[in-house]
Parts: C-alpha cells; structure tokens; sequence
C-alpha cells in the first residue's frame, strides 16, 4: 500500500512512522507517582479536577516518589508508552496491535489494512539525558545480538515470529531528564520514532551482554543519523559481527533448528 506525499509514494513503514508520530505528540507524562494505601483519608473522596484530586491525594500522603534509579524508572515509562499506544490503536478498525513480553521482542507488533496487512514491530526505548542535554547517558540498546538477531530465520520465545518476518522494525525512544528533587522524576520527555537501523551505531551497548547500540547523540536520534549509509550496510555489518554464544543460548538454538526440522 502506498500513499503520494510530497511528489513520492509513501511506504507501508513511512505511513505507520507518520501516524505514530501524531499519535505520540498527544501523550502527556502519565507516571506521576507511587501510590500507597493505608493512609487516613475521608470517603468518600470529592475532587472537581484532575489537579484538585492529585493535591488531597498528596495532602493526604498517598503519594510517594517514583524511583531515581534507571532501568526502574525507564520500565514504568515503557508501560505507560505501551499502554497508550495499544489504547490508540484500539480506537481504529484498520489497524491491529499485540503487546509483547517484558523481556520479549517486540513490545508491540502492529498490523492491519492501514499499513499493508503485514507486521511491524515497535520496540520502546527509555533514556536519560547526560549532564550535557546533548547525548543520551548511556547507549540505548537496539537488538540482543547473538540470538533473534543473528538467526532472523528461527522464532526464539518471547517473539510473536521469526525477526525476517517483520516489514520493519522500529523504535519509539523516551528520552528525559532527571528531577531527583519530584516525586514524578521525568522533566521534558521527548519521543522520538526511527526505523532502528538509522539511529545503530557501530557499537556494542554493553562490554559483558550480547547487545547491538545505537548512536548516543541526541540531535542523531532526531535526525535518524547513524553510523550506517544504508540498512543493507547496518545487516552487512552487525551479522558479521562475532557475538559469543553461551551454553544456554546454543542449547536453545539447536533445540529451535531442530524443531524447525522436524516440521
């Protein structure tokens, strides 16, 4: 399915880009806090606004602080983005979701006549903003190297389908700054959509995991500048690259290839 824009036919991919792009300018920062239980309140409670109902919430100590630490803070964000982009997809007959695992991949397959009746997968990225504000505070991850990634062809668990499958694959990042001093934690989110393959970089995300990461400048995030001329050169590059493989992992693989076999 295309679609004319600006003189040239848009692809399936560019059209569910565009339209995830409109969509994500409308989401608010949700997480604003931890709630707890237990506190002494009146009931029942009475509020004539959002704003009005957070305030005896806080006043009345319901509230604590969501947590400063990275990969905490970046989970809760992710389900909020997951959360509020399955509820905008329901909204529509042309296009159908699926939410993946925590640990899986993707976090959102995303599918319908409205972009080609062919699957894309939507991973979420959460980042920090370095001191700087220019760069992200450490690599954001793109793809676990040594296993979907480096045989496309077999569905590992935790996927909806074999990596080659996909007609894209995409990345929504989150990137914010830390308020160590609210009970929110997250001051100017900026969401950003690229196809992953534009922002990688030609580094690995981790020195001790199996990660391919993607380039750290922000404004590159932005622009979809990475490392790669082309997807071909990002495939060509990172297939090549000699990610080791564990016991666990070749014990899984050769139990998948010879499932696949058999069928």
């Amino acid at each position: 399915m295309f679609r004319r824009n600006r003189g040239r036919a848009m692809s399936d991919s560019e059209q569910l880009i565009e339209w995830l792009r409109s969509v994500c300018a409308k989401y608010e920062r949700e997480p604003l806090a931890i709630y707890r239980a237990g506190r002494a309140a009146t009931f029942p409670l009475k509020a004539n606004s959002e704003e009005d109902l957070q305030q005896k919430l806080e006043a009345g100590g319901h509230f604590i602080a969501l947590p400063k630490e990275s990969a905490a803070l970046a989970n809760i964000v992710e389900v909020s983005l997951v959360d509020f982009l399955m509820d905008c997809i329901g909204k529509h007959n042309d296009i159908s979701g699926a939410r993946g695992t925590e640990r899986g991949y993707p976090d959102i397959e995303i599918t319908g006549p409205r972009f080609g009746d062919v699957p894309h997968a939507l991973d979420v990225k959460v980042a920090r903003r370095a001191k700087s504000g220019n760069q992200t505070q450490s690599r954001i991850t793109l793809y676990t190297g040594n296993t979907y990634f480096r045989y496309p062809q077999v569905k590992w668990p935790g996927t909806f389908r074999p990596f080659r499958d996909y007609a894209s694959h995409l990345d929504l990042i989150a990137i914010y700054t830390l308020n160590e001093d609210s009970r929110h934690r997250i001051d100017d989110l900026e969401l950003i959509i690229q196809p992953a393959w534009r922002i990688a970089s030609k580094q690995r995300s981790s020195t001790t995991r199996e990660y391919l990461g993607a380039v750290t400048s922000i404004s590159d995030l932005r622009a979809g500048k990475g490392e790669f001329e082309s997807e071909a050169a990002f495939y060509a590059f990172w297939r090549k690259y000699p990610f080791k493989i564990g016991k666990a992992v070749q014990q899984q693989l050769d139990k998948l290839l010879a499932s696949k076999d058999d069928n």
